[in-house]
């Protein structure tokens, strides 16, 4: 789910924003890392990219002919969001088909949830379909459901995961309305910024996605 890592990352300082005090040349450099951050938005190996928690070091700057750019190698701790087969997560149903559901977790749109992998599900179609199981507990829009991984998949050009889920085991199933969700998942991801040296994120994503300096 959360993954703490270290990463080297090169960053470009236009001459113009250049300045000899070095607060401001380190919050340039900080400035300029979080537009990098932001346009990454996630690899294959590593995730989603959701917040910097602690700029480790900035190395010496490094003219560029013919601009006067200079390049800082910068390492930087963040937090980032990776799904992993077999690992039991909770999302928020945001589409209703006739052959299952897709839900959001996180970062993460595309997750499936085929109605061959909810058991004891039937579909209820209607203005607001729905899957209703036997003894009566629903699955529908801004419900959040427990799931367990089963397969996931890197789009290289979108650059985002697809996920296949299934309700295929103990205690999975509709657990509560997505409102209580996104408050605990806001608790999980301060908690994951807590437990790591700072306590104080430099970077964080606003509720649009964009990253932003906190």
């Amino acid at each position: 789910m959360y993954l703490k890592v270290q990463l080297p990352w090169n960053v470009i300082i236009p001459a113009e924003n250049l300045d000899a005090k070095g607060l401001m040349l380190q919050r340039s450099i900080i400035v300029r890392l979080m537009e990098n951050f932001a346009t990454r938005k996630a690899t294959k190996d590593l995730g989603y990219f959701l917040a910097v928690t602690t700029l480790e070091s900035i190395g010496e700057g490094r003219v560029r002919q013919h601009t006067g750019d200079v390049l800082f190698p910068v390492v930087f701790s963040c937090i980032t969001f990776k799904l992993f087969r077999g690992e039991i997560l909770e999302g928020v149903v945001h589409k209703v088909l006739k052959h299952g559901v897709f839900l959001r977790c996180g970062p993460v749109e595309n997750i499936y949830l085929s109605y061959l992998k909810m058991p004891d599900y039937r579909y209820v179609p209607g203005e607001n379909p729905v899957f209703l199981s036997d003894k009566l507990s629903k699955i529908e829009k801004e419900v959040v459901i427990r799931f367990i991984v089963i397969g996931t998949k890197w789009l290289e050009v979108e650059r985002e995961f697809q996920a296949l889920v299934s309700l295929e085991g103990d205690y999975l199933g509709p657990i509560s309305q997505s409102k209580l969700y996104k408050e605990a998942e806001k608790l999980n991801f301060d908690a994951a910024i807590r437990e790591n040296k700072t306590s104080v994120a430099l970077v964080g994503r606003d509720n649009h996605g964009r990253v932003v300096l906190t």
